[in-house]
């Protein structure tokens, strides 16, 4: 029994090693790759480079493009979980409870700019915002309501706004089949008895489908959380590079600036730090914040 025992153990760590090489090399590696960097001024390609200490940490907190790339990143967190979720939710419940007969076109349709390169997306919304011929001018102009037309990637107040769209358009999908999966099992017998207990739909909807569906929900917005604070650089990069005036610069995409426009890579590597602890934190505050039991009934 113990020699089966040892022996079930050394299987286990034997898979285990291909798992833990690629978590070391891809994760662990360029973790404390970047926090050594960090100790450095480096332009990130000479062979030399000179120890600073903290330098890089005291120049971070005194730089007054930081807390403005702070207050950019939480603003597209929020309102791509807002709008997202919201919409997820809503097109998710449509095509399971309604019956509609093209479900499977729709769900065709909200997935495919999944599919497309973050890079695509941000090309094809950036001739979408043209303001001589992109749509959303000529609409305004067709609708008579000219004076809403402007350079909407090109104006200081309109830019980080006009990032937010392209951002949900392409996250709808994914996130409405995960909630549909979700709404899938839940059983139709808790609808009936809410029903024979006269709940309307609406009830229907915020006593069963609701809390039903939390997981799904709650697994959903700590995913759209992690991937815009990691990676909301590329489309800011794509469409409006950071300006006008980093009124767009998000954390991402002024590390990106620094470590590789600038040739200023201990600094880079000393804001990617920054993004690694909000991140965690963040994560950390809302699995607090959304903590609550299973529901079962």
């Amino acid at each position: 029994m113990v020699q089966s025992k040892k022996q079930k153990y050394l299987f286990l760590a034997f898979c285990l090693i291909p798992t833990f090489i690629m978590f070391s090399i891809f994760t662990l590696y360029p973790l404390f790759s970047g926090l050594y960097y960090s100790f450095f001024e480096w332009s990130g390609s000479s062979e030399s480079k000179e120890f600073i200490g903290i330098s890089n940490y005291i120049q971070l907190f005194n730089d007054e493009i930081i807390p403005m790339t702070i207050i950019h990143d939480y603003f597209l967190v929020a309102t791509k979980v807002l709008g997202i979720m919201v919409l997820a939710l809503f097109f998710a419940v449509a095509l399971t409870q309604l019956k509609i007969k093209e479900a499977p076109f729709y769900r065709i349709v909200f997935f495919f700019p999944n599919i497309m390169s973050v890079v695509v997306i941000g090309i094809l919304w950036t001739f979408i915002y043209n303001p001589s011929l992109g749509l959303v001018n000529s609409g305004l102009q067709f609708m008579g309501l000219e004076d809403w037309a402007r350079p909407w990637l090109g104006s200081e107040d309109w830019a980080l706004p006009s990032l937010v769209l392209p951002s949900i358009w392409a996250g709808i999908g994914l996130f409405m089949l995960m909630l549909m999966g979700g709404i899938a099992n839940v059983s139709k017998s808790y609808y009936e008895a809410a029903e024979i207990d006269g709940a309307n739909e609406w009830q229907q909807f915020w006593k069963v489908t609701l809390p039903l569906v939390w997981p799904q929900i709650k697994i959903s917005i700590l995913y759209i959380v992690i991937t815009t604070l990691n990676g909301s650089f590329i489309i800011v990069q794509i469409m409006t590079g950071g300006g006008p005036n980093n009124s767009t610069h998000v954390m991402g995409s002024y590390l990106y600036e620094q470590a590789f426009v600038q040739y200023n890579f201990g600094y880079g590597a000393t804001i990617g730090v920054m993004i690694l602890i909000f991140s965690l934190v963040t994560v950390l505050i809302l699995q607090f914040i959304m903590r609550r039991e299973r529901v079962e009934y």
